[in-house]
This record gives C-alpha cells, structure tokens and sequence, in this order.
C-alpha cells in the first residue's frame, strides 16, 4: 500500500510534492522519497519513516526543478528495516528513469528470471518496483531509433509492459529531459487521478495522484482519474498526451480502498470515499436488524477513524444512540499493516483507549470499517468489558476477509486471518464478543458501486476470485512461504 503523486509545474515543485505527500500519509508511513528534475538533471531524497521526519531543510534545497514525483510507503514486498528499499527507484538508461510505483505484481518470479536471462538488467532490492522500472526501461530501449524520444515511443513501450507484468500497479515515472509518465495497470485495481491548473503565465500545470483531496489542497481541478490501460505523457511545457495502452482494459478497482485506505474526503473512480461508507451503514444496519434484537442493543459506537460514518448511519437507521467510547491516540500507525503480530498486538491499547464512562453497564454495539487479523478486535472487545460494558457486539462494515490481498496490501497469509476456515460464531468466540455480524459481499459491493456503471470491484480479499486471473493456489503458497513480514 502506497501513495504516489507526480507534478509537472512552472514553479519549483519540491514543497509542492513535500505538502502532497503528507495529504497521502494515511498510505504509507514506513518510508518517503521525493525526486525532481531539473532538466536532464534528476535529485532525489528518500528515508525511512514519515514525511515530516524524513526530510530536512538541506534535502528540500537540494530538490531543484520544477517537474517532479514523490511516494509513501507501506511494506508490502521488500524490507522495511532497509532504506534502499525506498521508493523512488533510478535506472541510467535510456536517459535517466526516476519512478514511484502502487501496488503488487504478481509475477515477479517470471520478471526476475527474464530480466537477467534475455534483457541483461540487474535488480538491486526485493522490490517489485525495481522490476517494474526495469521492465519499462527495457521496453523504452527497444523503440528508440535515433537521438531523441517521441510520445509515440513511450505509449508502444507501455503497450509491452502491460503485455509482460501482471497484478496492480498505478505508475508515475520522469524521463530524464523529457516530461512524466503515469499508467495504470489494465484493471484500474490502484487509484490514480489527473489534475490541472493555470499557471500565472497561462501555462498548464498538471498534477497525477493517489486521491482526489491532494488535488484539490493544491488548487487543481479534477480532470479524470487515469484510465485503466492507459498512458499519460506530459512533456516539460506543460502539453499532455494520452492512449490507451491496453487490450481488453476494463475498470475493477479495489474495494478495499473504500473500506479503510482512502480518506473519506477523497473521490476515486467518481465515487466518494464518504458517501460509499455512508452506504456501508446503511446496508449493515439491514443485516443487524436480520440478525439479532435491536432493543438488547444501548448505544452505537465506531472504532476511529475510517469506521464512523458506517456507525454514523448504523445508529441513525436503527434509532439508537451514537457514543464516541473509544479516544484515539494519532500518533500510532495502521495497525494491521504494521510489520508484525507483536507490534500489531502492543500498538491497540497505545492507539486506543476506553473511556469508562461511556461503557459501565451498557450493551454495546461496536462498528468498524473490516477486521484482519483480528487482533485488534479482539483487544478492543477487552477494553470494552474491562471498562464496564455489559454485553459487546461486535461489527465490521466489510465482509469476512478469508483470503490474501495480493494487489497490495499486507495480508498475504491465510493463516494469520481471523476469517480463514471459521465461521462466524467461533471468530465472535475468538474475539470474546457476545455477538458477531459482518456485512454480506453482494452488500458491499451495491454500497460502492450504487449510481456508477462500474459492475464490477476487486472483492478478492472476501471471495478468493482474483481479478487478474492469473493467482493460483501455488502462487499464494509461494507468497506465504516467502513474503511474510
């Protein structure tokens, strides 16, 4: 899980990649990189940790040009401990490449064999990135006839790399004196969304990234989210190009985006983060009435933060009372993507804690966005007890999760999933709730998609079925043998 953003401006664009890249912390807090380019002349700074931590004043004077990219990271391949894992990635030729990529490719073994065998190229990190920088450069070199680089070039070089990777991937890259490039992999699964503005000069500015509240903190006007396949080439006076790069492109994006990764405040694929979860409540406030007694039930109460507009509309439609019971320390990360169990386990009661007034002697309602691994819940289940609460039903907005996120998010083992082989009332016995209820699949999906023409989302995460195609069961064997944290 990533954000990413890349500008292409009139004025230097190292502060306004710096203020986007902390709009995107929520995606990543594990490391942060920026690159510019001034000219056929790239700088680069990249770190371990946050935005505001990773970079200082030297660094910034450091980042010159007025066209450039920056990324946020959490692990999802490659080591979070080593700083060389860091996004952006370089390569020297053709012409220098900077690039900063979301997602998860699901055929790096393949990638790794054919980049040594038949292109010659050597990977330095874990990171699929790398491969993926690799990949484009190479397919960059085969169309280059003479000195100089034509869109044209770019777009059959994009063509090929969609032909020879496979997973997810939302791509932002600069061409060494020439402009930047963002695509999208084919399905659309990670998010991406142009921007533009203009410039005290009458020149367009153009801005490409993870969330629409990015563009719209920096004055830009939407234009569109990126399309899935396609390809945009932005040269340095400010022109823009675009083709679709891809046979048989169709939108599937992430459902797990609208669940918990993105801010509320943003719109990806022309739905609303808020009004999506909104939405969410409204159809898990249907199964709650199906499954139990709604009078057993005091006060609605949301785990903070991305749960509370699903608990906002949970409480207003069963006409019962919403209670903030939980106070959150913000300055703990995402708990179920932090690198291991232990960490997951001693970060709840840093990042939360009970407030007893709230709880003693009540039947409590508990609303959040999903559960993982469970661990989490189930320590929130003993904060409420141990705080008072009578009885503790416990609800997640988003279906069981039983299988792997391979597009590029932490949950690559089945084993380590709370969901994975249970059934609902041994997962509420493993949590220690006195009642269990999760969101059905097909309402999940009417939620996100209600008023678009998208029909279809990646739902992998709850169904199995893999959008791409090409996951089997001995691919998901190899990433539980190989790419635990």
């Amino acid at each position: 899980m990533c954000g990413i953003v890349g500008i292409v401006s009139t004025e230097p664009a190292n502060q306004q990649i710096y203020d986007s890249l902390l709009l995107l912390q929520h995606r990543g807090q594990d490391s942060t990189g920026i690159a510019t380019a001034d000219g056929p002349v790239f700088h680069m700074a990249k770190a371990r940790g946050q935005v505001r931590e990773a970079f200082r004043t030297r660094d910034m004077r450091s980042l010159i040009g007025n066209i450039g990219l920056g990324h946020v990271r959490y692990t999802t391949k490659g080591a979070a401990e080593r700083e060389e894992e860091a996004q952006p990635f370089y390569v020297n030729a053709p012409y220098g490449i900077i690039l900063v990529h979301n997602g998860n490719l699901t055929n790096t073994r393949e990638l790794s064999e054919d980049l040594f065998r038949i292109d010659r190229r050597h990977v330095n990190s874990t990171s699929d990135t790398e491969m993926l920088l690799n990949v484009l450069a190479t397919e960059l070199q085969t169309q280059i006839t003479g000195l100089d680089l034509d869109p044209d070039q770019v777009f059959t070089a994009v063509e090929q790399v969609h032909e020879r990777v496979e997973g997810s991937y939302a791509v932002i890259a600069l061409i060494a004196g020439y402009g930047l490039l963002a695509f999208r992999d084919p399905f659309g699964i990670r998010p991406l969304i142009l921007g533009r503005r203009t410039a005290d000069n009458g020149r367009d500015e153009w801005i490409v990234a993870s969330e629409s509240l990015v563009l719209e903190s920096g004055g830009y006007e939407i234009v569109r989210d990126v399309r899935p396949g396609e390809a945009i080439f932005i040269g340095l006076d400010g022109q823009m190009i675009s083709r679709q790069c891809a046979k048989n492109a169709q939108l599937v994006p992430c459902s797990f985006e609208y669940v918990y990764l993105a801010r509320p405040d943003s719109i990806m694929n022309g739905i609303s983060v808020y009004e999506a979860r909104l939405r969410m409540g409204d159809r898990l406030a249907t199964t709650i009435e199906t499954y139990m007694d709604k009078g057993d039930i005091d006060v609605v109460m949301p785990i903070p933060d991305s749960s509370r507009p699903a608990a906002m509309q949970v409480a207003q439609k069963l006409g019962i009372e919403y209670r903030e019971g939980f106070y959150k320390n913000r300055y703990v990360g995402r708990t179920f993507i932090m690198p291991g169990q232990a960490e997951r386990k001693r970060s709840v009661r840093q990042k939360l804690n009970a407030m007893g007034t709230e709880f003693k002697g009540k039947n409590i309602l508990i609303v959040d966005d999903s559960i993982v691994r469970g661990t989490t819940s189930k320590e929130i289940v003993e904060m409420a007890r141990a705080a008072g609460a009578n009885k503790v039903t416990f609800t997640s907005a988003a279906p069981p999760v039983r299988f792997p996120h391979v597009y590029g998010i932490n949950m690559p083992s089945r084993e380590e999933l709370i969901a994975y082989g249970r059934k609902i009332p041994e997962i509420a016995a493993e949590l220690s709730a006195d009642h269990m209820i999760y969101q059905e699949v097909a309402d999940l999906q009417a939620a996100i998609t209600d008023g678009t023409s998208i029909e279809q989302l990646d739902l992998s995460c709850f169904t199995g079925e893999y959008v791409t195609g090409t996951v089997t069961e001995e691919y998901l064997g190899w990433v539980e043998r190989t790419q635990l944290s």
